[in-house]
């Protein structure tokens, strides 16, 4: 199987998008600070991934979600209620 998953911070206001073909392995590389663009970030809860058979199309997902902000708007509003963000440093 191959994943699109979704990353939240619990210390920053900050959400990562990816893409993996071991979901639990990929997670725990995050949690581990083993990927350079998100281990400033640590550490994380996981609120939505989905599956895919195809490669190709998880990869067509992530790249969506990434540059297209009206379906990232969109899928954070589904999600909106699994999406735990840190308090803002702004007050």
């Amino acid at each position: 199987m191959h994943y699109v998953y979704v990353l939240c911070s619990t210390i920053k206001r900050w959400i990562y998008i990816g893409c993996a073909d071991d979901l639990k392995v990929r997670f725990k590389q995050h949690q581990n600070g083993e990927v350079s663009s998100t281990k400033a970030y640590r550490p994380y809860i996981l609120p939505y991934y989905e599956a895919y058979k195809s490669k190709a199309d998880a990869r067509a997902r992530e790249y969506k979600l990434k540059h297209h902000s009206q379906t990232r708007e969109l899928l954070y509003k589904q999600i909106e209620n699994s999406i735990v963000m840190a308090p803002s440093s702004n007050g």
